[in-house]
């Protein structure tokens, strides 16, 4: 299978850089598949999965949301924090969706409300990318 450059790039680093056969990438409208000589497109990047396929074999990240770029050189994704499935730190994760799931409980604001739905959802994002899952049903 043919390849070409992906790269995740986060603020604090170069997330990955390296020959892909294909990627999967959740935008605003939805998963987007990428192969080698796909049209260029401009995209807003969602909380989810980027999963990444090398030497046959996928590999998943959790990426915050962000934006996408596909042009005839490379795919580029700009994102938050990305963190490959594998090496997420779960009781982190936990932790993370507790405070956010006590924050909706008792909100300040309205801006408040919004910081921690966000903040629960990339949570969850992790939780699930990492193979566990957690009870929030209540929420």
């Amino acid at each position: 299978m043919r390849t070409y450059l992906l790269e995740i790039v986060t603020p604090d680093k170069n997330f990955f850089e390296g020959e892909v056969e294909m990627a999967i990438v959740r935008t605003t409208e939805g998963d987007i598949g990428i192969l080698k000589d796909h049209e260029p497109v401009v995209a807003p990047v969602s909380v989810g999965a980027i999963r990444v396929k090398i030497d046959g074999e996928f590999r998943d990240a959790a990426c915050s949301g962000g934006f996408l770029t596909i042009d005839s050189e490379r795919v580029i994704v700009i994102t938050d924090s990305a963190e490959w499935a594998d090496e997420i730190d779960v009781n982190r994760a936990k932790d993370s969706a507790d405070r956010a799931a006590k924050r909706l409980e008792d909100p300040y604001d309205d801006l408040d409300i919004l910081r921690a739905k966000v903040s629960m959802e990339r949570a969850m994002n992790r939780i699930r990318l990492s193979g566990k899952s957690m009870d929030h049903s209540n929420l």
